[in-house]
């Protein structure tokens, strides 16, 4: 567990050094992410570009928590993730600085979550959204949930649209080599897996080359309703995904 108590050390030095010189918690929490990515020997490719739009919500794929570590190191922006995550290991003091939007899974309490998201998106702020709803062995995308996409469907206070932007993550690599469906299954989260067994298995077997690519950003004025905005967003991560998994993406 060396690998992870460093991860673990280091995120607590952290909280305390950015609360003495008050650094901005986005700003930190993305040099952080992106720093234990590099530490973890997680090699990112990135694709296409992120769009510069104020009030943008990035919404992707779901595979792992490593997904965190690697969006979160390339996206200045705060999480929309479950409720139970702040109450996690370095997860929950990660979120807590960098401002995650915490949310309650049960219906009732969908719309005190639209709300949080809409405040943030009403400040220009950008948001990473997984709208699965749940992680799965990463070989394919689940349909997104719509219900959160409700807070593209007005302009923001400032009066310009909420700009959604598709991303598509895949694990595709292990040491250098290509990594099948059966060894993908390592590296994916989900189910009733336990947390800390699952990440230092992971993270014995080697090297991971994430690839991450950013998709043409849209409003919902090119839709006829937030449903058919979740409905695209699904089909384009989802072909992104199984274009990196089949090696289709020009490196």
């Amino acid at each position: 567990m060396i690998g992870f108590a460093v991860i673990s050390a280091s995120a607590i030095l952290f909280i305390a050094a950015l609360n003495l010189l008050r650094i901005d918690g986005e700003r930190a929490c993305r040099w952080y992410f992106s720093t234990i990515t590099r530490l973890m020997g997680i090699r990112v490719i990135v694709r296409g570009h992120q769009s510069t739009a104020r009030s943008r919500l990035v919404v992707a794929n779901h595979v792992s928590y490593f997904d965190i570590f690697v969006l979160g190191g390339l996206v200045k922006g705060s999480f929309v993730a479950k409720a139970e995550i702040s109450g996690w290991p370095i997860f929950g003091l990660m979120g807590r600085v960098g401002r995650t939007v915490f949310v309650d899974r049960k219906r009732t309490a969908t719309k005190h979550a639209r709300d949080g998201i809409r405040e943030r998106l009403d400040t220009g702020r950008t948001l990473i959204l997984f709208p699965e709803s749940t992680s799965h062995d990463g070989n394919r995308v689940r349909p997104f949930k719509s219900a959160l996409f409700t807070v593209a469907e007005h302009p923001t206070v400032g009066g310009h649209p909420v700009v959604v932007q598709p991303v598509s993550i895949a694990y595709t690599r292990l040491n250098g080599l290509p990594m099948g469906i059966g060894w993908r299954s390592f590296f994916a989260w989900y189910g009733d897996m336990d947390l800390m067994p699952h990440v230092w298995h992971a993270l014995k077997l080697g090297k991971i080359t994430a690839e991450v690519t950013f998709h043409e950003p849209v409003t919902i004025s090119s839709f006829n309703n937030r449903k058919a905005l979740a409905a695209h967003c699904t089909q384009v991560s989802g072909a992104g995904v199984a274009r990196l998994l089949a090696g289709r993406e020009a490196a």
